[in-house]
């Protein structure tokens, strides 16, 4: 499995301004291979470097390997779209591999590749990132992060066989609720939305403002909440597989595909829904079970809101309210997100075939 391991390179102020004029040449040479590309409709990435690398070479003037990865780059971009010209941001980030990026982690030290030859530079990174750099390292993006630069290394880490199981934590995913299991937990709390209240509140008076600071701080404020998400994300995930691995149990987990179609949000709640990274918790959880050898499965969860997870009796009286689950057949009651996460537990346990087993890879 990879996962990607984040370091700080502690620059002098003469490399800083070489790393921040390769990134602007390489991204400069980018764009001109992108124009080239788009225009002879070859977006294979060794039938283009037949094409370009020697006039890449020419008109750019980057040594051998950064035009080599800058011709990879933009094939990586048209992977996406081939109907439209694909344009590099200046200082945008820029891939590395162990032919110009080479490392001596026992000192802290990288070797990179720039427009002046080779730089020496020291880098920080946490207990975690250290860990990760002693196994088999991959590509590695230079970035250049509010005024510092930072790579961002592929590493392949071993996973552990899947241990044997015994049932399956069932997990609700939702607006109110970011997150609630089959135990009845429930991973979020007032103060998120209370905090993204505020940042809307914010962002209204800059957006009325208009001027170019105010555009500045729009920009500081985004970064800001994209990393809260993150961070909410990160422990709403490492609880689930806390308690699914101390329990024994598989983590089932609904299907995220149309969330955003699914689930029913007032006015008021559509720009926190659209805001809410699904897809990034759904990663996290999974990164983070394979690591614990807990199998996940992804489970349809149509019905899962309707259905009584005491007698199974399907209807949509079932539902009273966003939060009241009252059962018009047997009277049993739950909060709504509750019994969607049993019945979700219950998918897996009896018909596991109508779920996508998440392979421990």
């Amino acid at each position: 499995m990879k996962l990607t391991a984040q370091v700080k390179l502690s620059t002098e102020s003469g490399q800083h301004s070489i790393l921040l004029k390769t990134l602007e040449e390489a991204n400069s040479c980018c764009d001109w291979i992108s124009g080239e590309a788009f225009r002879e409709k070859v977006f294979s990435r060794f039938s283009l470097q037949k094409i370009v690398y020697r006039r890449a070479r020419e008109v750019c003037g980057l040594s051998s390997q950064i035009t080599i990865r800058a011709i990879a780059k933009v094939c990586d971009a048209y992977s996406v779209n081939k109907e439209t010209r694909v344009k590099f941001k200046k200082f945008g980030a820029f891939p590395y591999d162990n032919k110009n990026l080479s490392w001596k982690t026992d000192k802290k030290i990288v070797s990179i590749s720039t427009i002046n030859g080779r730089l020496k530079i020291p880098y920080l990174c946490g207990r975690r990132a250290e860990q990760l750099l002693q196994g088999k390292r991959g590509e590695a993006d230079l970035c250049f992060i509010r005024g510092e630069f930072y790579l961002f290394v592929s590493c392949e880490v071993e996973t552990p066989d899947p241990v044997d199981i015994d049932g399956a934590l069932g997990v609700d995913l939702g607006l109110n609720n970011i997150a609630v299991d089959s135990d009845g937990n429930f991973y979020s709390g007032s103060h998120i939305v209370s905090i993204q209240k505020r940042r809307d509140r914010q962002r209204a008076r800059l957006q009325s403002k208009g001027t170019e600071s105010a555009k500045r701080v729009l920009k500081r404020l985004s970064g800001r909440e994209t990393r809260f998400v993150k961070d909410v994300n990160h422990q709403i995930s490492k609880q689930l597989v806390e308690r699914a691995q101390r329990t024994g149990r598989a983590i089932a987990l609904e299907d995220l595909s149309g969330i955003r179609k699914r689930v029913r949000a007032s006015r008021s709640q559509r720009r926190r829904l659209h805001a809410w990274t699904f897809s990034d918790l759904r990663q996290k959880i999974e990164y983070k079970a394979r690591l614990a050898g807990i199998p996940l499965m992804l489970v349809n969860p149509a019905y899962t809101s309707q259905t009584c997870s005491c007698c199974g009796h399907v209807s949509p009286d079932n539902r009273k309210s966003q939060d009241t689950f009252i059962c018009v057949k047997c009277g049993f009651s739950a909060h709504a997100d509750h019994n969607a996460a049993i019945n979700i537990a219950g998918l897996f346990a009896n018909q596991p075939h109508v779920g996508s087993q998440v392979p421990l890879a």
